[in-house]
């Protein structure tokens, strides 16, 4: 018989969806995030905490040698990416990444049931009753929104020499966030694309066109092209 061994996990966050699918009795609460990094009770860091904070906790924990489970966006920008790379080359663990573990088995039918949208969209139907705090300190308000400036700065003037405006920033975080669910839905339902066909930036963008419209389109492109539809009305 195999023997099993039994990792100690521990959470950095616990939001709505990490509180409906993950958490579980807790054995401590600590608020200090190098306080659960360096704890030798703990084997696997998950970092499921607001993004802002994924990078500076993912390093903390490979430089603590724990192996780490980061939630989408694992960052926002290369720069940050590249830290990440390198603190993982200094560690004995290793990062995963949620986008990179959805696959679970080779898929037999191609079938839409349902629409990923807000967060609310299935947590509400998840029966575990999530609860949400509002006791923030302003201070740490500010250090998130602090954050997320400097990082959006980073990735579209910087690195992509996009003008930051409301929406450029909006859907940046989106394509960080829900966006990668919809990328990697699209590459194993449809295959890997050879091209773009288009793209209409909009939101929300989980609104969709009815399966005869989708279909007839991918099977005219081989199941080959990525097609981007937002702002389009349901037709169900």
């Amino acid at each position: 018989m195999v023997s099993r061994t039994v990792l100690r996990v521990g959470l950095i966050g616990c939001g709505e969806a990490a509180q409906s699918k993950i958490a579980g009795d807790m054995v401590s609460i600590t608020t200090e995030p190098q306080t659960l990094c360096a704890s030798p009770d703990v084997d696997v860091v998950f970092v499921i905490n607001s993004d802002e904070y994924h990078v500076d906790h993912a390093i903390l924990a490979l430089e603590n040698n724990k192996f780490v489970f980061v939630e989408k966006p694992l960052a926002l920008n290369v720069r940050d990416i590249k830290r990440i790379k390198s603190a993982e080359r200094n560690s004995n663990c290793k990062v995963s990444f949620v986008p990179t573990i959805e696959r679970r088995i080779d898929i037999q039918t191609d079938r839409s049931q349902d629409i990923i949208g807000p967060n609310s969209a299935f947590v509400s139907q998840s029966g575990t009753f999530p609860k949400r705090f509002t006791d923030i300190s302003p201070e740490d308000i500010e250090d998130k929104t602090t954050r997320a400036t400097e990082f959006v700065r980073q990735a579209l003037e910087s690195e992509c020499g996009v003008p930051i405006t409301k929406s450029s920033t909006t859907m940046w975080r989106i394509l960080g966030g829900l966006g990668s669910h919809d990328l990697s839905a699209m590459r194993e339902a449809l295959g890997m694309p050879n091209k773009v066909l288009g793209a209409n930036l909009g939101y929300p963008f989980w609104k969709w066109v009815n399966i005869e419209t989708l279909a007839d389109i991918v099977s005219s492109n081989n199941h080959k092209s990525i097609v981007c539809f937002s702002n389009i009305p349901a037709l169900r």
